[in-house]
């Protein structure tokens, strides 16, 4: 666990020291710096019955907005981030579509800069939750597939802050820094509602709902926080964004660091098309004691805002 968490810092470190020796420093003019992109995706792939290599016909799409909304002034910097993302796939001969990806995120910076240095001492927020129901497939006795739902919006929630030290080159090239962070999980009743039954509830805590007891909806946590962010060009329209986040909680066991990094190829073919490659990979302990992982390839409609 601590090589993988150390190698994705050196990852994101290698990204951030190529984009550091490759881009001109800019200067920050005070007032609202805005940008963001909305993109649709497909992708689809299809097999007649005499096809003998095997396959099966299905279709996925998936939609994604960002966007920055950033404020300087003199030596304060607040930067914001939007980020919402939703895919469905559906495969030939199954009942149900499933997600391939949602997310809704909001990401919040507030700092003030440390005489004439690239250091600031800084205040961040972070918010992340799903927009619908999330499900477990499986087939019965009778080798029907069933799905049980296993999340839902609002269920789980996050919501993490805290005081800390920002270092930021530039919008593209920093690293925010918190020791002290709290986070919170907020989670729906329904997913933590086991009766009054002492043993139904011991057992039920053994394998917590996110981190979430029996019959409370909350989870509170309090450790440290690194949260780091590189983006730059390989060559014109072609870039490459690399986003982590790393937690550990000082209250129940801080060995174990949460893991979310990803990292975005994004490819613009004209005005109104583009492509992009994503790369994700998870570890949440309270969620599931292994690594998640993620990966999307897809080309379609985009326009930057």
């Amino acid at each position: 666990m601590k090589k993988i968490a150390l190698f994705c810092l050196l990852l994101i470190g290698g990204a951030n020291m190529f984009a550091q020796e490759a881009e001109e420093e800019k200067k920050d003019e005070n007032g609202w710096h805005k940008a963001g992109a909305i993109s649709l995706m497909f992708s689809q792939a299809s097999f007649n019955d005499e096809w003998t290599g095997g396959g099966t016909s299905n279709y996925a799409t998936n939609l994604k907005f960002n966007y920055d909304f950033n404020y300087r002034y003199n030596k304060l910097t607040v930067d914001n981030r939007i980020v919402a993302d939703y895919g469905l796939t559906k495969n030939k001969g199954e009942e149900y579509q499933r997600k391939t990806n949602d997310r809704l995120e909001l990401n919040s910076i507030i700092g003030t800069k440390v005489k004439d240095t690239n250091w600031y001492y800084s205040f961040f927020l972070n918010f992340k939750t799903q927009f619908s129901d999330g499900y477990d497939y499986e087939k019965d006795d009778d080798d029907v597939l069933q799905r049980t739902r296993k999340t839902d919006f609002f269920s789980p929630a996050y919501l993490q802050f805290g005081p800390g030290m920002l270092w930021k080159k530039n919008d593209n090239l920093k690293v925010n820094i918190s020791p002290f962070a709290a986070r919170f999980t907020f989670v729906k009743k329904d997913f933590t509602r086991v009766g009054n039954d002492p043993d139904a509830i011991a057992e039920f805590n053994e394998d917590k709902y996110f981190g979430v007891e029996a019959n409370k909806t909350t989870n509170f946590e309090l450790g440290a926080s690194i949260n780091a962010y590189a983006k730059f060009d390989i060559i014109e329209n072609v870039s490459l964004e690399n986003i982590l986040a790393l937690y550990s909680d000082y209250l129940e066991k801080p060995e174990n660091i949460n893991v979310d990094y990803t990292l975005n190829l994004n490819m613009r073919i004209n005005k109104y098309m583009s492509a992009n490659a994503t790369f994700q990979a998870i570890y949440e302990e309270n969620a599931v004691s292994a690594f998640q992982i993620r990966e999307t390839v897809g080309i379609g409609i985009s326009y930057e805002l």
